[in-house]
């Protein structure tokens, strides 16, 4: 998969994701709503420019394709569940959401902790 540019559309998303929050549901979501649909959007836009940055390691000698491309995909896969769950409870209020978004909080987790390991061994 190409993850540069899976990041490049991810991060594209967020911006939109984030105006709409902005200016599209100003006023339509209550004071808590709004603030964890801001979350989505912050911890969406930093895990995809983590999937970025780890996209581009490759090609500098750092390690193999397929650990960048593991370590992204564990990334991609915290940000449709992190941050697509709260972007869902936030506009339904569906609160049983919220029972789902740790599990993409603990993928961001592992996502990184794998990284770190990898880096473990060459740096």
């Amino acid at each position: 998969m190409n993850w540069s540019m899976t990041a490049a559309i991810l991060l594209a998303l967020a911006v939109i994701l984030g105006a709409f929050g902005a200016h599209g549901l100003k006023g339509r979501l209550d004071e808590y709503s709004m603030s964890v649909y801001e979350k989505a959007v912050f911890y969406h836009f930093i895990h995809a420019l983590g999937i970025l940055l780890v996209s581009l390691l490759p090609r500098t000698g750092t390690f193999p394709e397929s650990t960048a491309g593991t370590a992204c995909a564990i990334l991609f896969g915290g940000i449709l569940i992190f941050s697509g769950s709260l972007y869902l409870l936030a506009v339904t209020g569906t609160r049983m959401l919220g029972a789902i978004t740790p599990i993409g909080g603990v993928a961001f987790i592992v996502g990184w902790l794998y990284l770190a390991w990898h880096l473990r061994r060459i740096l």
